[in-house]
C-alpha cells in the first residue's frame, strides 16, 4: 500500500464508522500499522491480517464490516481472497487497494461484486470516505427488515450464501431464473424474492407451466375477452395483470409448450400482452421469476427451448441446492413442518417431537423428493402417531417403498424384526410373556427387543 499524509481526524466520517469493525490485508507491516492508526483515530476497530490466507482465518472468526485489501500479495492474492469472501458472504463489502499497471484487474473484481478500488498513492479521506459508505450499506442491509425470510428454514451454510445473493437480488427489478430438483422450495425462495423487493406490497401470482394445457396457457396468462371461444362469457384479465405492480412465478418454465415461446419473449420484450380475442394490447408493471428443475442449455441444444427467450429470463441465476446436500437443514426442517402440522390442535392432542432414532431415520435417508418429500413423510408419521415422540418405527414406515433405492441391510434388517414384533404382539393381545413365549425368547430379552424397537405393549391389548 501507498499513503498520502494522513490528515486531521474527518469528523464527517466519524458518525459513519461508530464501532464498526475493519479487516485490513497487506504483506506490508509498516504500511498496516500507519493505515491502522488512522482508522481508530477515526472510530473504526481495526484487525489486520499479512496474507490472503491469515484474512480468511480472521473473517472465520469474527466478520468484519468491510475488509480493504491490497491487490499485490504473496501466496492468495486480493482477488482471490475477494472471491472467496464473495463466495462466504456475497454481501461483506470488499475495497480493492492497486497500483496503476493493476486497475484492470480491480475494475474486474468491480464487476465481479467487488465494493470498489482505489489506486495508489491513494487520498487518506477518500479511503475514509469509501469505507464509511460501505459499512453504511453493510448496517443498512443487516438491519433491514427480515420478515421476507420468515417461510425458509435452514441452518445450511450454503442456503445462508443463497439468501444473501437473494436479498441482493431482490432489489432490483431484473429477472430471476431459479435452478432446483423438484421438491428443493422453488415457490418458497420466489416468494421470499418478492417479499425483500420493493414490489412486497403488490400481489405474488404463481402458475405452474407444466400444469396447464397448451392450449390454455396463452389465455391463462395474457387473458380473454368476452366471446373469444366456447365459455368465454365474459372479459377475464390474464395472469400478467392480475400480478400488476407484483411478481410473477412461471414454474417449471422448461416445460412450456414450444409454440407458446415466441409469444412469451414478445410479451416479456415489449412488457405488453394482448388478451385471447382483443384488438389492443395491455401494458403490463410485473417481475417475472422463473424456475426449473431441467437443465435449460440441454434442451436449448435439444431444440425444446428458445435460446433468446433462456437469456431474457436468465438475467440473474440462483440454484437451491438439494437437501442431501444440506443434511444439517433436516431436523429443523422436520420440527417446522410438524409444529405447523399442530398449530390448530388443542395442547392435550399435541405430541413432542420425534424420538432420538426417529431423528436417525431421517439424517439417514437421501431425500430423492426433497423438502417435498420430508414434509409428506413427517404428515403421514403424525397421521399415525397416537402419542409422542414419533418413534422411528413411523418414520421408516412412511419412508417405506420410498424411490430413494435400495435399503441398507441393517436398516431391512430392523425393519424386519419391527414387524415380526409387531405382528407377535398382535397375535398375543399385548401379553408380553404369551409373545416371547411364541418367539422363542424369555420375557427380559423380549422386553430389551420391544424397547429397542419403541413398542408399547399397551397399544396392542383389544
Amino acid at each position: 500500500m501507498e499513503v498520502d499524509e494522513m490528515p486531521e481526524r474527518q469528523s464527517s466520517n466519524d458518525a459513519h464508522s461508530e464501532s464498526a469493525r475493519i479487516l485490513l490485508v497487506d504483506d506490508d507491516p509498516g504500511l498496516l500499522r500507519l493505515i491502522s492508526l488512522r482508522l481508530e483515530s477515526s472510530g473504526y476497530t481495526v484487525d489486520t491480517a499479512d496474507s490472503g490466507e491469515s484474512a480468511m482465518g480472521r473473517v472465520a472468526s469474527q466478520t468484519p464490516d468491510a475488509v480493504v485489501t491490497d491487490l499485490r500479495m504473496e501466496g492468495m492474492d486480493g482477488m482471490a481472497l475477494f472471491r472467496q469472501l464473495r463466495e462466504r458472504d456475497p454481501t461483506l463489502p470488499v475495497i480493492i487497494l492497486t497500483a496503476h499497471g493493476t486497475i484492470p484487474d480491480a475494475v474486474a473484481a468491480t464487476r465481479e461484486g467487488a465494493f470498489g478500488f482505489l489506486t495508489k498513492p491513494f487520498d487518506s479521506t477518500e479511503l475514509l470516505e469509501t469505507i464509511a459508505e460501505a459499512t453504511g450499506r453493510r448496517r443498512a442491509s443487516a438491519s433491514r427488515d427480515a420478515s421476507w425470510r420468515q417461510g425458509v428454514v435452514t441452518r445450511s451454510h450454503a442456503m445462508e450464501t443463497l439468501l444473501s445473493e437473494l436479498e441482493l437480488v431482490a432489489e432490483s427489478d431484473a429477472s430471476v431464473l431459479i435452478y432446483g430438483e423438484s421438491g428443493s422450495g422453488k415457490e418458497i425462495i420466489a416468494r421470499a424474492i418478492h417479499d425483500a423487493s420493493p414490489r412486497k406490497d403488490g400481489p405474488f401470482v404463481a402458475i405452474n407451466c407444466a400444469a396447464v394445457p397448451a392450449e390454455l396457457l396463452e389465455s391463462e396468462l395474457f387473458g380473454y375477452r368476452k366471446g373469444a371461444f366456447t365459455g368465454a362469457d365474459s372479459d377475464r384479465d390474464g395472469l400478467f395483470v392480475q400480478a400488476r405492480s407484483g411478481t410473477l412465478l412461471l414454474d417449471e418454465i422448461g416445460d412450456m409448450p414450444a409454440a407458446f415461446q415466441a409469444k412469451l419473449l414478445r410479451a416479456l420484450q415489449e412488457r405488453r400482452v394482448r388478451p385471447v380475442g382483443a384488438t389492443r394490447e395491455v401494458d403490463t408493471d410485473v417481475r417475472v421469476i422463473s424456475a426449473t428443475h431441467r437443465d435449460l442449455e440441454d434442451a436449448i441444444r435439444a431444440g425444446e427451448f428458445r435460446e433468446d427467450l433462456f437469456y431474457r429470463l436468465n438475467v440473474v441465476q440462483l440454484d437451491i441446492p438439494p437437501l442431501r446436500d444440506r443434511p444439517e437443514d433436516i431436523v429443523p426442517l422436520a420440527e417446522h413442518f410438524l409444529t405447523d402440522l399442530q398449530k390448530d390442535l388443542p395442547e392435550s392432542r399435541r405430541i413432542q417431537g420425534f424420538s432420538r432414532e426417529a431423528l436417525r431415520a431421517l439424517l439417514g435417508h437421501d431425500w430423492p423428493g426433497n423438502v417435498r418429500q420430508l414434509a409428506n413423510v413427517v404428515e403421514q408419521a403424525r397421521v399415525l402417531c397416537r402419542k409422542g415422540p414419533i418413534p422411528a418405527s413411523l418414520v421408516q414406515r412412511a419412508l417405506r417403498g420410498d424411490p430413494g433405492g435400495v435399503r441398507p441391510l441393517a436398516e431391512a434388517r430392523d425393519a424386519f424384526e419391527r414387524d415380526y414384533l409387531a405382528r407377535i404382539m398382535r397375535m398375543a393381545g399385548g401379553n408380553v410373556s404369551e409373545a416371547a413365549r411364541m418367539a422363542g425368547r424369555n420375557r427380559t430379552e423380549f422386553y430389551r427387543l420391544l424397547k429397542r424397537h419403541e413398542l408399547e405393549p399397551a397399544d396392542f391389548k383389544d
